[in-house]
């Protein structure tokens, strides 16, 4: 009888953990490893989704009801490419899922946008949520920002910028964030998008949270609104853009008058970014006003119009990043494949090799998205593993603890789902302590540290 297929997923996010259960569930003999860079798993639930969303981030209650079964093995805080490679994993395994997402802020090629005080926003939602990799201070200086884009992240971020910190203290933002937060000045965030109302990202939910956020005004501009047919087809044949633009068209029949809170969030539509204005530092925003083009799609007009603001924010999309000895597109993000097979530079398959979620098919798309995606991809690594037989089981070294004795040769201080279990409870038991569910540990070495205890 053969020993069990042996495969490693990299990266702990939902597209990594949706992978692993589908394959889990196959016909398969299958013996499953899923390796993750962090101490933490969920990727992004847990790192890029804003605090006060709460009902969103109840997704890692399915994700852990996964984990927890136990026919999974988590290994956490091992980097793929720094302290294992890929020859160490073809060496232990006969297949491979590649699922690391894409934390990369897109690019937007624009004059000024190096300027400092020029920030992408996905580095900002590292920050408020607590990532342990990036640093523990923001340079929370200026009283007027602009936010670029006109998606839920660009929402996130001009929300968590204007709320009042007392409003945030009821969710697990670390201490950091909360005194960084509180000695922010900002009075106005400006968010800009090209198109207009009816082609916005938001979802209708977002939308309507932002209108509730206490001591905040949401100020639009009725010269902004123009809808032409594509406009007002997308209105007719969508309940969620119909939604959307019902909610921000209630907001331009509001009386000035009661507009008085103390902190403001400004919703710009028809306005491409155009250039960050400053020499030493950011001083201002330069937009060219565009207009319907009659399908939905927008025009530049040539007319221009300039902001004051001291700080911008990109959140123009996310954009995967290339991982060691694995063929990367630099155009898209993404690592070539066809149907989750990682594809060589000639287009063929790469034996054994394998890619889910974001960085198989770029940032776009919901859990449903994700999950679908999963799906495809083992079920081709399924017909791959039956169709080759034995001569698919690749790896020269199968015991299962030789990869933790690898690691652990190395000084790699790897941790595992019961130590995860035990961080959790800890940072439980913080925020009990303060009347919260939850307070992040940030420190990637007080995060192991915890982690491991339970290794001992």
């Amino acid at each position: 009888m053969s020993e069990p297929l042996r495969v490693a997923v990299v990266g702990a996010g939902p597209a990594g953990i949706y992978a692993a259960d589908i394959l889990s569930k196959t016909d398969l003999d299958v013996s499953i490893d899923l390796f993750e860079r962090l101490p933490a798993p969920y990727g992004l639930v847990r790192y890029g989704v804003a605090p006060d969303h709460p009902r969103i981030k109840q997704i890692i209650v399915a994700l852990y009801k996964v984990l927890q079964r136990g026919d999974i093995r988590l290994i956490g805080n091992v980097d793929f490419g720094a302290d294992i490679t890929l020859a160490d994993l073809r060496e232990h395994y006969d297949a491979v899922i590649f699922a690391t997402g894409a934390i990369r802020d897109a690019s937007l090629d624009i004059p000024g946008i190096d300027l400092p005080g020029s920030y992408g926003a996905a580095d900002f939602v590292s920050w408020f949520d607590g990532h342990p990799d990036v640093p523990r201070e923001w340079p929370l200086e200026a009283k007027e920002i602009a936010v670029l884009g006109n998606g839920n992240v660009a929402l996130d971020v001009a929300r968590i910028l204007a709320k009042h910190p007392d409003d945030l203290m009821p969710t697990e933002i670390p201490a950091n964030v909360e005194a960084g937060l509180r000695a922010s000045p900002v009075t106005d965030v400006h968010v800009f998008g090209r198109r207009g109302p009816a082609q916005v990202k938001f979802s209708p939910l977002e939308l309507r949270e932002l209108g509730h956020v206490p001591d905040v005004d949401i100020v639009v501009y009725p010269e902004d609104f123009d809808f032409d047919e594509g406009s007002e087809e997308a209105i007719r044949s969508s309940n969620q853009t119909k939604q959307v633009v019902k909610t921000l068209t209630d907001w331009t029949l509001r009386d000035p008058s009661e507009l008085t809170a103390s902190r403001r969030i400004h919703l710009h539509f028809l306005h491409r970014p155009a250039e960050i204005l400053g020499t030493d530092h950011v001083t201002g925003i330069r937009t060219e006003r565009t207009e319907l083009a009659g399908d939905g799609t927008v025009r530049n007009t040539g007319k221009f119009e300039e902001f004051g603001v001291q700080a911008v924010y990109r959140a123009v999309g996310y954009f995967g990043s290339p991982l060691a000895d694995i063929p990367f597109d630099d155009a898209g993000g993404v690592i070539p494949n066809a149907g989750g097979r990682v594809l060589d530079e000639r287009g063929e398959p790469i034996p054994g090799i394998y890619a889910t979620g974001w960085i198989k098919r770029g940032p776009v798309g919901l859990i449903g998205s994700t999950k679908s995606d999963a799906r495809e991809t083992i079920e081709n690594l399924t017909q791959d593993a039956v169709t080759g037989g034995e001569a698919f089981r690749t790896a020269v070294v199968r015991d299962p603890d030789a990869i933790l004795d690898k690691l652990s040769d190395a000084g790699v201080a790897y941790t595992t789902w019961h130590g995860w279990e035990v961080l959790d409870a800890h940072e439980r038991a913080l925020g009990e302590a303060a009347g919260r569910e939850r307070i992040k540990v940030v420190p990637r070495a007080e995060m192991t540290d915890i982690s491991r205890s339970a290794l001992v």
